[in-house]
């Protein structure tokens, strides 16, 4: 019996590890981030791509990440994280996405800017 219970967790966490990532939930926020903190830029790294920092919203408040280096992931474009104010709401967007949003990395993309064509 333990040994079954033991195997079934061992296969539910495989297959867990094996599923593709969930993208991130959107995020709105009814209150105006502060305005940006100044960061000095360090000079640029092969590949690298620098995201800058920007107000994230967590536990109830906004909190600064700081501008760090991200490896450069083929297939994708990088956007910086901007808050978006809309219908009286502000909306987090940004960050690792292929360019036309149909969830197929740029490089593996017959039409990298039409999302109707994969």
């Amino acid at each position: 019996m333990k040994r079954s219970i033991a195997g079934t967790f061992i296969a539910a966490a495989l297959a867990a590890s094996a599923l593709p990532a969930v993208a991130r939930t959107e995020v709105f926020v009814n209150i105006a981030p502060p305005a940006p903190r100044y960061e000095v830029v360090p000079a640029a790294r092969v590949g690298y791509v620098w995201a800058p920092g920007y107000w994230d919203w967590g536990r109830g408040h906004y909190h600064w990440v700081a501008g760090h280096w991200s490896r450069h992931r083929p297939g994708y474009l990088y956007q910086p994280v901007r808050w978006v104010h809309r219908d009286g709401r502000y909306y987090r967007s940004g960050g690792w996405h292929d360019s036309d949003h149909d969830g197929v990395p740029n490089r593996h993309d017959a039409a990298p800017l039409n999302p109707y064509v994969r």
